[in-house]
């Protein structure tokens, strides 16, 4: 079962905040940024195709389009039709609604996420990250909220969660960024 009602927790947010990060329980756009830039960073300078894990607006497409690291092929995914409505608008590019858990996804060189684990709850983050690192031909880079903390609203992973999950997914090389942000970790998967 879901943590939280992920379209009612973005829903209400969407309301009180418009189309901005706020309005994806995002801190500020910088915080936003600045986590985009770390997972960017992992990823090589050209990309041929790229999923885009929890797209929300599409944000990290025009990230990557204004640091002129845009993918050739960029394919966004949410599992909220508002969100797919707005990012296939913003972006002009592929945009599929589904659920990323359970949903076969295409295969894509590498898929990304950024923000969308933090609302999962353990299990779901497993499916999620399984998928999207199986899903890919060369790996998988997200980020998360860092830590042991429990809570009813957000998920935390915590370094032995992820080299266990990596190890169950046999990942041949796993990078590990922290220190950007409080209580944020960036992790790539490498096949």
């Amino acid at each position: 079962m879901a943590r939280i009602d992920s379209h009612k927790f973005y829903t209400s947010s969407i309301a009180k905040y418009g189309i901005s990060p706020k309005g994806l329980h995002w801190n500020s756009k910088q915080s936003q940024e600045v986590r985009f830039q770390t997972l960017v960073e992992l990823l090589p300078s050209k990309i041929e195709a790229l999923g885009d894990a929890g797209c929300g607006f599409g944000d990290l497409y025009l990230y990557m389009k204004s640091e002129k690291r845009e993918p050739k092929r960029y394919v966004g995914i949410d599992s909220l039709h508002k969100m797919c409505a707005i990012a296939s608008k913003k972006t002009s590019c592929e945009i599929i609604m589904a659920d990323i858990c359970k949903e076969e996804l295409p295969i894509l060189d590498y898929y990304v996420c950024s923000g969308a684990l933090n609302i999962l709850t353990k299990f779901e983050t497993y499916q999620f990250i399984r998928n999207c690192y199986t899903s890919s031909k060369k790996g998988f880079i997200f980020n998360a909220l860092y830590g042991d903390k429990e809570s009813k609203t957000y998920n935390y992973l915590s370094i032995k969660a992820i080299k266990k999950i990596a190890k169950e997914l046999e990942v041949k090389e796993l990078v590990v960024r922290e220190g950007y942000l409080e209580n944020d970790i960036t992790v790539g998967f490498f096949k």
